[in-house]
């Protein structure tokens, strides 16, 4: 394939029923284009049929997107299929939440840089001024949204309306520590990530690490998942898990704790802007990535 060939995903989910299958590859074929990728999953629980088809055209000219668009739609609905055609150069406009903490964000930051993530950075939003001279530094606009108690709604409205403004594709909490309001997390819904640490056996409340620590914890991880109403229970994307031993001090596990978050997080990133994951109910389904 040449490197300047352009390329296509289709993916999204339909009704576990005969035919689909041919539904994809027939329309696909129709409009002469190659599907050189091609992942499936049929869920038997929820009776869905979950598809990521990697392809080119390789016909004369330029692809009839709309037409393939409109043909696929219109023989789609008799599958009850949720779907999403994009062109894999195209990128994800990303939003990033965070407060003080600013190892995720400068690691989002680097690899967008570098061109290893295909996204955009329209916004970054925090309710601390702490990080602003990095996003400058990176020409990056920075919003900066006190949060009390009493001010959460409004500051939750200011949040949205720059999401809405900027177009976003997917929100990231680069360890914002702030719970997002029910209504938030639904309006959000299967476009927004979320990173914590995921210690074994599981620490919750101030200083989990110190509390790891204190009992001698032999593994330290992180979650990336889809965010919920149901605090850190999302839909989990991908984890990462390192092992520690009794030399690891409290600080040491701090630091481990935050390459691995930043790790599970770019990985998540990435597997979503592909295309490769799919919110199923309290699950995803997760294709495999390069």
């Amino acid at each position: 394939m040449n490197a300047n060939e352009k390329t296509y995903i289709l993916s999204g989910s339909s009704a576990s029923k005969l035919g689909v299958l041919d539904l994809i590859i027939g329309c696909l074929y129709k409009h002469e284009c190659y599907a050189y990728e091609i992942h499936t999953f049929d869920d038997d629980d929820v009776e869905r049929f979950f598809f990521r088809v990697e392809f080119r055209y390789i016909g004369a000219g330029e692809l009839a997107e709309e037409s393939l668009r409109s043909q696929f739609g219109d023989r789609a609905a008799a599958f009850d299929a949720e779907w999403d055609l994009r062109d894999s150069s195209t990128p994800d406009k990303l939003v990033i939440l965070v407060s003080k903490y600013d190892h995720c964000l400068q690691d989002i930051l680097h690899r967008h840089s570098i061109g290893a993530l295909n996204i955009e950075i329209p916004a970054i939003i925090s309710n601390h001024p702490d990080l602003k001279r990095l996003a400058e530094w990176y020409h990056i606009p920075y919003y900066h949204l006190p949060i009390t108690a009493d001010t959460k709604p409004q500051q939750e409205a200011e949040m949205w309306d720059i999401i809405q403004k900027v177009d976003a594709d997917l929100v990231v909490l680069a360890r914002y520590m702030q719970v997002l309001s029910d209504d938030m997390c639904k309006k959000l819904h299967g476009r927004a990530i979320n990173i914590h640490h995921s210690l074994l056996p599981g620490f919750k409340g101030a200083k989990p690490y110190h509390q790891a620590y204190d009992k001698g914890v032999k593994l330290v991880g992180a979650t990336a998942h889809y965010v919920s109403k149901d605090l850190d229970e999302g839909p989990i994307i991908t984890q990462g898990v390192e092992p520690v031993d009794h030399t690891y001090t409290p600080e040491r596990l701090v630091a481990k704790g935050r390459d691995t978050e930043r790790l599970a997080l770019a990985k998540a990133i990435k597997l979503h802007v592909e295309r490769r994951c799919f919110v199923n109910g309290k699950k995803t389904v997760v294709f495999p990535g390069h």
